[in-house]
C-alpha cells in the first residue's frame, strides 16, 4: 500500500466512471497506454483486481465496486487538505468542476492565467451549477438554461457543443429525422434532472418520442440494451457521445433538425477575482457558436438555452 499515489486513485475513479480506458484517458489528458499501466500498478500495490476487461468491455470487479466509494471519499479529503494548505499559504487555485466534458487543451489554455484544480467529484449539470452558486466551486463546465442562471445568480459563456446522434440496430446508417427517434427519460430526477428537461423539450419541439425508464440506462451498457429492445433509433445523451458502439449497433445522424447540446462555463455574477476571470477568458477565447454549428438554420437548441437564437 505504501506505493499507492493519489494520482493513481484519481485514475481509478475516472476509469470506474467511464468504464472505458480510452474515454478515461481523454478525460485525464493522458495517453491510453500510460493509464492502463498505472491501473495495473495500482492493482498490484493494492493486491486486488479492480477491473475485469477484455477487448470490448470494462467492468468493475466486486473489489473495485467496494473500494470505489472509499476512494472517492479519500480524494475529497485530499482535495480539502490541499485547499486548506493553499489558504494558509495565501495562494488558492481556481476550482473547476465538470460533468463529463472538458476542453482537450485545458492545461495549455489556462497555464498562463492561473493554477486550475479540476475537482474530482464528477456530477450532473444541475449539481455543478449549484456548487458554483454556493461557493464549493469557482467555475463549472455544464449545461444550463437561462432560468438556471437567473435562479442561481450565475453567468455563462459558451465553451463547447456536441451534436447529438442516435443509436440503432441493423445496418442502416442513413440520417434519421428527429421525429423518428426515441428519447429516454429516467425516473431518477436527481441524477438525470438536466437531461430529462432537455429530452422533454426535444420531444415537444422536435417530435422525438418519449420513453420512460427507471433503470438509469440513459447511458452505459444498459442504454445499448434499450436500443436493442426498441424498434426506433434512440437519441444518445452527451455522456455517451464518445462511447464505442457494440458491433451490432450503428450510429445515425439526427436531422430535421440537427440536435445540439451546449456546454457553458459558469461563474457567479458577483465573482471579481482576477484569476477566475482570467481562466474564463482563457478557456472561452475563440469559441465560436457559428463554427460549432449551433446557429445553423437547421440546428436545434432548447428555447431557454443561453445561446439559442430568438425564434
Amino acid at each position: 500500500m505504501a506505493g499507492v499515489e493519489l494520482r493513481q486513485l484519481r485514475y481509478f475513479v475516472a476509469v470506474a466512471e467511464e468504464l472505458n480506458f480510452g474515454r478515461a484517458a481523454e478525460r485525464l489528458l493522458i495517453a491510453g497506454p500510460s493509464l492502463s499501466q498505472q491501473i495495473k500498478a495500482l492493482e498490484r500495490d493494492l493486491g486486488v483486481r479492480l477491473f475485469d476487461r477484455d477487448r470490448r468491455s470494462v467492468s468493475l470487479t466486486p473489489a473495485g465496486s467496494a473500494l470505489l466509494p472509499h476512494t472517492r471519499a479519500l480524494l475529497e479529503r485530499a482535495d480539502d487538505l490541499q485547499v486548506r494548505a493553499r489558504r494558509l499559504s495565501g495562494s488558492q487555485p481556481v476550482r473547476l468542476g465538470y460533468v463529463n466534458w472538458l476542453p482537450a487543451d485545458l492545461t495549455r489554455r489556462t497555464s498562463a492565467a492561473a493554477q486550475v484544480h479540476v475537482d474530482a467529484w464528477v456530477a450532473p449539470s444541475h449539481t455543478q451549477a449549484a456548487r458554483v452558486a454556493d461557493g464549493s466551486l469557482d467555475l463549472a463546465v455544464c449545461w444550463v438554461r437561462n432560468e438556471d442562471l437567473k435562479r442561481h445568480g450565475l453567468r455563462a459563456r459558451l465553451i463547447g457543443a456536441d451534436r447529438l446522434y442516435a443509436v440503432a440496430t441493423g445496418a442502416d446508417t442513413t440520417d434519421v429525422p428527429a421525429r423518428d427517434t426515441d428519447v429516454l427519460l429516467d425516473d431518477d430526477v436527481i441524477s438525470w434532472a438536466s437531461w430529462n428537461v432537455y429530452a422533454e423539450e426535444l420531444a415537444e419541439a422536435g417530435g422525438a418520442r418519449e420513453v420512460r425508464i427507471s433503470d438509469g440506462a440513459v447511458t452505459g451498457p444498459a442504454f445499448f440494451d434499450h436500443v436493442r429492445r426498441c424498434r426506433r433509433p434512440i437519441v444518445n445523451c452527451p455522456k455517451g457521445q464518445t462511447a464505442s458502439l457494440p458491433s451490432d449497433l450503428v450510429r445515425r445522424e439526427i436531422v430535421a433538425p440537427k440536435v445540439y447540446w451546449t456546454w457553458s462555463l459558469v461563474r457567479r455574477e458577483t465573482e471579481e477575482r482576477a484569476e477566475v476571470l482570467a481562466v474564463v477568458d482563457a478557456l472561452c477565447e475563440g469559441v465560436d457558436a457559428d463554427a460549432l454549428g449551433i446557429h445553423a438554420p437547421d440546428a436545434w437548441l432548447p428555447a431557454d438555452d443561453p445561446y439559442a437564437l430568438p425564434r
